[in-house]
């Protein structure tokens, strides 16, 4: 008997139980447990107790209405919320390199709206049997346990890992729409007290305070001056739509509007105030994705893109980041 007891608890752990207990600790409750899970209460309490068994420790205390996790509980319950994400992960790739050959990546709505969608049409037209899937959202993903790919992100280098990529970085300059300006002129800086500034409503109460106007004022020497009016928005494509449309003057990330300076729907007024902001574009791939490739191709579509882009707005390399453009 002795010798079954100690063979039980050296052996690995049957994998099934697993997630009977993952659902029953988040919940904590055997009814709500077994709802989700499509099974009877007594069969998720059955997985449980079974698996308390090959463990050889109560992972639960039972209460009458409610459980609750023991310590062991809870250290079991940490591997198993990391593990087993890590799962459905492998197992999704695994079903989708079966299947039809796709790319998903993750990033933030108005770079997916303002650079990246434009330009998917030529990707599109070149590789017609890759689906692309675009999470737009201001969340970040764990690359190594979600289903995406890639991601493309805003933010300095120190805040990223050490393999991503630097698309390109960013500079900030007023635009407004050309037939605006006809109504009034804007040839200094001083000029913009005739105007309505448009800016994010909530840049002011972020870490996006460099992309203000108030920033941009300080930088030019211009601490004390006014609009006409401010329009505030809660995303960059809203204030550059208004902008196109005549509503204002944008203090507008140039990589962003590049586009739309180069085809004439947005001018330049102040060619010679731009200011440097510490941010830049990077890409950044899954562990488990970089070898596809489809991925690899989406890969080196984007990096010709990023050096149009660059190219466009006449970005100078920084030498300590050169080695990571192309």
């Amino acid at each position: 008997m002795q010798h079954s007891q100690t063979h039980l608890r050296t052996r690995p752990i049957s994998a099934g139980h697993l997630r009977a207990f993952e659902a029953v600790a988040r919940h904590l409750n055997f009814r709500a447990a077994s709802e989700e899970m499509a099974l009877t209460q007594s069969a998720v309490s059955r997985q449980i107790q079974a698996l308390e068994e090959e463990v050889g420790v109560a992972l639960f205390l039972r209460h009458t209405r409610a459980v609750e996790l023991t310590s062991a509980g809870a250290l079991l319950l940490l591997a198993v919320t990391q593990a087993l994400p890590r799962i459905d992960a492998a197992v999704r790739q695994i079903r989708q390199t079966a299947g039809r050959r796709a790319v998903a990546l993750t990033t933030f709505a108005s770079f997916a709206s303002m650079w990246l969608i434009p330009r998917l049409e030529q990707f599109q037209r070149d590789n017609p049997d890759i689906d692309i899937r675009i999470d737009a959202s201001d969340q970040v993903h764990d690359l190594e346990t979600s289903d995406v790919d890639m991601a493309l992100r805003y933010g300095p280098m120190a805040a990223m890992p050490p393999s991503a990529i630097r698309m390109f970085g960013e500079q900030l300059t007023p635009v407004a729409s050309p037939w605006l300006l006809k109504g009034a002129p804007l040839k200094k800086p001083g000029d913009l007290t005739q105007f309505t500034l448009i800016e994010a409503g909530d840049a002011h109460h972020t870490h996006l305070e460099w992309l203000t106007w108030r920033r941009w004022f300080d930088e030019h020497n211009l601490p004390k001056l006014q609009p006409k009016r401010w329009l505030y928005f809660n995303y960059a494509y809203q204030m550059v739509q208004a902008a196109l449309t005549g509503q204002g003057v944008v203090l507008a990330r140039l990589p962003m509007i590049a586009e739309s300076l180069a085809n004439g729907d947005l001018v330049e007024p102040l060619p010679h105030h731009r200011m440097d902001s510490p941010m830049a574009y990077w890409l950044v791939v899954g562990p488990r994705s970089s070898s596809r490739p489809e991925i690899k191709a989406f890969i080196e579509w984007l990096l010709l893109q990023s050096k149009a882009t660059r190219e466009t707005i006449g970005e100078v390399p920084d030498p300590d980041t050169v080695d990571h453009i192309d």
